[in-house]
C-alpha cells in the first residue's frame, strides 16, 4: 500500500501558512486541510454559549468539542468550514475568535479531539495540513515538514489587511497586540506548543511573494 503524502506546515499566524498550503495543495494533488480552522470552529461555539475568556471550566470545552462535527469541504479560492450543518467558514474569520481559538487549544482534551479527526481525514488520501503542531504532534513522523515564519510587522500588516478585506477592519495596532498575545499563547501552552526544531525547513516568507514560497516547497517535495 503507497503511504499517503502528508506536508505538514506550521508557523504562527499571518506567516502565509494558508495561502501556502491552499496553492500546494492543489498542485500536489492532494486535499488541505486547515486544522487552524478547526480550533477556530471550537472557538466560534464556545463563545456562542456565552464563555468569556479566560476559560474557566474546561472540562465543559472539552464535552462540547466532543460533540461537534466538523467538516471541511473544498471550494473555489478556499474551505467551507461545516460545524454541525452550519457554515462557520466567515464567522470563525471574526477577529475575536482567534483568541478563543488560542484558549481552546490549550486544553489537552479539546486537542485529543481534534488531532484524532486531523489523522483521520489525511490518513487515506494524504494531504497538506497547516497549522501549529502538525509536524510535531499530528504527522511527527513525515519527513516533508516545514515552518514558515516572517517578522512581526510583516505578519501584522497581512492580517490588517486581510480583515479590511473581509469588511472587519481593525487598527493596526490591536491587530499588532493580538498577533502578539496570540503568539505568546501559542508558545507557552503545556500541550502541543508552536515549536520549531531541526527536523523542520524553516522558511522565511517576509521577502518573498506567495507563489515563491508555493514554488520553492513545491521543489522541496518533489525532490524529497
Amino acid at each position: 500500500m503507497t503511504t499517503p503524502l502528508i506536508v505538514a506546515i506550521d508557523g504562527p499566524s499571518g506567516a502565509g501558512k494558508s495561502t501556502v498550503a491552499r496553492e500546494l495543495a492543489k498542485r500536489l494533488g492532494v486535499p488541505y486541510i486547515d486544522t487552524g480552522a478547526m480550533y477556530r470552529a471550537v472557538g466560534l461555539a464556545v463563545r456562542e454559549t456565552g464563555v468569556t475568556l479566560p476559560i474557566t471550566q474546561p472540562d465543559s470545552v472539552v464535552a462540547l468539542a466532543e460533540g461537534l462535527a466538523i467538516e471541511l469541504v473544498p471550494r473555489a479560492g478556499g474551505t467551507r468550514v461545516i460545524s454541525n450543518g452550519r457554515d462557520v467558514s466567515e464567522a470563525i474569520r471574526a477577529p475575536e475568535i482567534s483568541l478563543y481559538a488560542s484558549a481552546v487549544s490549550a486544553i489537552p482534551g479539546v486537542r485529543r479531539r481534534m488531532v484524532a479527526e486531523q489523522r483521520r481525514m489525511a490518513r487515506d488520501r494524504g494531504g497538506v495540513m497547516e497549522g501549529r503542531d502538525i509536524g510535531t504532534r499530528v504527522f511527527p513522523d513525515t519527513p516533508l515538514k516545514f515552518f514558515l515564519t516572517a517578522p512581526d510587522s510583516v505578519r501584522a500588516e497581512r492580517r490588517f489587511r486581510e480583515l479590511a478585506q473581509r469588511g472587519t477592519p481593525q487598527p493596526y495596532e490591536e491587530v499588532l497586540a493580538e498577533m502578539k498575545e496570540r503568539d505568546r499563547a501559542d508558545e507557552t501552552r503545556a500541550d502541543s506548543p508552536l515549536r520549531f526544531d531541526d527536523s523542520y525547513v524553516r522558511v522565511e516568507t517576509g521577502g518573498m511573494s506567495p507563489a515563491e514560497v508555493v514554488a520553492e516547497l513545491e521543489r522541496r517535495v518533489r525532490r524529497n
